[in-house]
């Protein structure tokens, strides 16, 4: 497909060995504004992420020479981007595996384009959101309150920073973001929907699924006992909260 490029436009890495999906996508992102870049296998793809530095990235799982997952993970070690994995299988082990290696969302084919393109844009909407938080606190004259401190749990917001009993632990942005959203306002019951739309950006798009991962990921990382957690709890059959003590 001929080279467009829209200067100042969004890019996107399309990673995909079926060249009809590969089209199909070309052409509604650009409809949609956004610049393109094609990768038909796992070592192109993580060669032109490297050198492009892509805003957002379409990965497929199957691809010949690397497959997606072991993509995703080499991308995430050297750079923070949106990566959303598309999966033709709906087993759960594929989509949790490119949750922990970093993905921030899945869809799962056959996927409708307008779903795909509401994915896309709540992606790079939440990461234009983050930033412009983070050049807020820099520059702003009036200092918001930086720090959320509950119990043994404290996040640092201009730092991007979690702290548990002092240590510092190694969070994901949309993981920081679920802690963040729970954290400010404690004992109160969050339900998955909520974290759904407020963090991730869908408004009814989107797997529940994906939120409970995410909440397994954290729990790993900040809880003593992730079967008997402290400080992130469910409310079962309603949602998640964050435990004042």
């Amino acid at each position: 497909m001929e080279e467009m490029v829209n200067d100042g436009a969004k890019t996107i890495l399309i990673v995909d060995d079926e060249q009809p999906i590969v089209d199909i996508l070309v052409y509604n992102l650009r409809k949609e504004g956004y610049n393109t870049i094609e990768a038909g296998d796992g070592v192109t793809a993580v060669d032109l992420a490297l050198e492009k530095r892509p805003d957002l990235i379409l990965l497929d799982i199957m691809l010949p020479k690397m497959d997606g997952l072991s993509v995703c993970k080499r991308i995430k070690n050297s750079y923070n981007v949106p990566i959303i994995m598309l999966t033709a299988k709906d087993g759960e082990i594929d989509k949790i595996l490119g949750l922990e290696l970093g993905a921030d969302d899945y869809i799962t084919k056959p996927f409708s384009v307008r779903e795909l393109v509401a994915r896309v844009k709540a992606n790079l909407r939440k990461v234009e959101v983050v930033s412009n938080n983070q050049y807020s606190s820099n520059v702003g004259n009036k200092k918001k309150e930086s720090k959320i401190v509950v119990g043994d749990l404290e996040l640092d917001l201009d730092k991007f920073e979690v702290k548990v009993r002092g240590k510092i632990i190694d969070l994901t942005l949309r993981e920081f973001e679920v802690l963040k959203f729970l954290a400010s306002q404690p004992e109160q019951v969050v339900t998955r929907e909520t974290l759904l739309e407020k963090v991730w950006g869908y408004e009814y798009y989107g797997d529940i699924r994906t939120v409970d991962v995410t909440v397994r990921r954290i729990r790993e990382k900040i809880e003593k006992d992730t079967s008997a957690p402290k400080i992130l709890i469910t409310k079962r059959g309603v949602g998640y909260y964050i435990a004042s003590e």
